[in-house]
């Protein structure tokens, strides 16, 4: 598999396990209905997942990582 598909379902799997857990989590703690659910944890999901790219560093691809409780970029 190409580095970038990698990267592309490394940030989806981020995002959507993020986006089920913060929905089931809001639904047993919030009585709202589930479009408001749903949004509130979009939005937090967003913030909150980890950011996956693909940096060209000295003529070889390499996947970096970005994520909020981490200080700067890490290299995988």
């Amino acid at each position: 598999m190409k580095l970038k598909h990698q990267v592309l379902v490394y940030n989806f799997l981020g995002y959507a396990i993020l986006f089920i857990l913060l929905r089931f989590v809001l639904h047993f703690t919030l009585k709202l209905d589930s479009i408001y659910l749903a949004l509130i944890a979009a939005i937090a999901a967003s913030v909150l997942a980890p950011k996956f790219a693909v940096v060209k560093k000295e003529g070889v691809d390499k996947m970096v990582m970005k994520w909020i409780f981490i200080k700067g970029f890490k290299e995988l």
